[in-house]
């Protein structure tokens, strides 16, 4: 009879708990620094909530009187009449910052915008050329005056004390913007006007002084 001897079961190595400990505690360190340094991050990258936005700068409002602007409504014929509804009509409730104003008659062949108020007739005088360099102080347009085409619109400068009036020399039915001294480059303000004035007032082949041609 043969005695087979049987080998004891291989046992597992014993654990080392004070190894196990240790990683244990560091694993427990660890993390806390790994969420706080990553919170530290993102709140660097992202503005707290409780952070207001800087508030845009107040801007007060330009104070506009109430009253109708003072404005002359002389009657015109049916044409030009005609023509200086499809003027005022077209015109914007605001030119730049200036906001539309009353006037006190002719809403139809007149306009105001802002205080000072900028104002725009329709179916005005016609500007006449003087016939000499000679003629002054008649009320004419001097033939070496400066005639300025803006946007398509052959305009005259008739520079005042208190405001500097353009008036349409190139149009079926003129037309003139007055612009107070307070508003800088005078001209162009007047230019605000050309595409309106181009679009409803049709242009005259003859007679054009020779600064609109």
């Amino acid at each position: 009879m043969v005695n087979v001897e049987t080998r004891p079961e291989p046992q597992p190595p014993a654990v080392d708990r004070t190894a196990r400990s240790a990683a244990l505690w560091a694993a427990a360190i660890a993390v806390p620094v790994a969420v706080l340094t990553g919170l530290l991050v993102f709140s660097k990258m992202v503005p707290g909530a409780d952070t207001a936005a800087p508030a845009p700068p107040a801007t007060q409002p330009a104070v506009v009187p109430a009253d109708p602007v003072p404005m002359a409504a002389p009657k015109l014929a049916a044409r030009a009449a005609q023509v200086c509804l499809a003027v005022t009509s077209q015109l914007p409730a605001k030119v730049r910052d200036l906001a539309a104003r009353k006037v006190s008659a002719g809403p139809e062949q007149n306009a105001a915008f802002g205080e000072p108020a900028l104002t725009l007739a329709c179916g005005v005088a016609r500007p006449v050329m003087c016939e000499t360099l000679a003629q002054t102080g008649s009320g004419c347009v001097p033939l070496d005056a400066e005639l300025m085409t803006m946007n398509r619109v052959c305009w005259y400068a008739d520079e005042q004390s208190a405001a500097t009036t353009f008036t349409t020399m190139d149009r079926e039915v003129p037309v003139r913007v007055t612009v107070p001294k307070q508003y800088a480059q005078a001209a162009q303000w007047a230019n605000e006007f050309s595409d309106v004035v181009v679009k409803t007032d049709r242009s005259i082949t003859g007679g054009l002084p020779a600064g609109c041609v």
